[in-house]
C-alpha cells in the first residue's frame, strides 16, 4: 500500500518530520561543502528548514505535549523538551534574520541540526515510548497533528 495512503500515528507523523528535517539538513551541509555558486539555494533551503521546525514545534506544543501531560507521569520529560524547543526557535530566529548564506548561517545551521538531533534522540528513545505505553488514541491524536499541520503550512505558503 503506498505510504501515501497509511495513516500514522502521533509518534510515526512526528518521527516521519524529523526524518524530512534530517534529509534537508544533510543537503544543506552538502550545499555548505560545495562552496561558491550555493549561496542563494542555501538561504532558501535554511528557509525551508526553519519553516519545516516550526511548524513541528507548533504542532507538538499545541496539541502533542499537552496530550501526553495529561497521561504520563514525566513532566520533567516535556519541561525539557520545550526548553530544547525554545533553544530551536532562537536559533531559527537568528538563521531568519541573516541576509545572506554565509560561514555564519553555515555554523549557526549545523548548530540547529546537532541540537535538533538531541531533541529528536530524547524524543525517540524516551518520549515516544510513553506515549506508545499510555491509554491514548494515538492515530486519532495522528489525525489531528496532520491536520494542524496542514492548517500552519498553508499560512506559511
Amino acid at each position: 500500500m503506498p505510504q501515501a495512503l497509511i495513516e500514522k500515528d502521533a509518534c510515526d507523523l512526528l518521527d516521519a518530520d524529523h526524518v524530512a528535517v534530517k534529509h534537508l539538513f544533510v543537503e544543506y551541509a552538502r550545499l555548505a561543502v560545495a562552496g561558491t555558486g550555493a549561496d542563494a539555494d542555501k538561504k532558501a533551503l535554511a528557509q525551508k528548514i526553519c519553516n519545516e521546525l516550526t511548524v513541528h514545534a507548533r504542532i507538538e506544543e499545541e496539541i502533542f505535549y499537552p496530550a501526553l501531560r495529561k497521561l504520563i507521569d514525566a513532566p520533567e520529560l516535556l519541561d525539557e523538551a520545550e526548553a530544547e524547543h525554545q533553544e530551536a526557535k532562537d536559533m531559527i530566529a537568528r538563521i531568519e534574520s541573516m541576509p545572506a548564506a554565509d560561514a555564519a548561517m553555515d555554523e549557526l545551521v549545523s548548530a540547529l541540526a546537532r541540537a535538533v538531533e538531541h531533541h529528536v534522540k530524547e524524543e525517540r528513545t524516551l518520549i515516544f515510548p510513553k506515549a506508545r505505553a499510555a491509554v491514548m488514541d494515538l492515530d486519532a491524536l495522528g489525525q489531528q497533528l496532520k491536520q494542524r499541520q496542514q492548517e500552519l503550512e498553508a499560512e506559511m505558503a
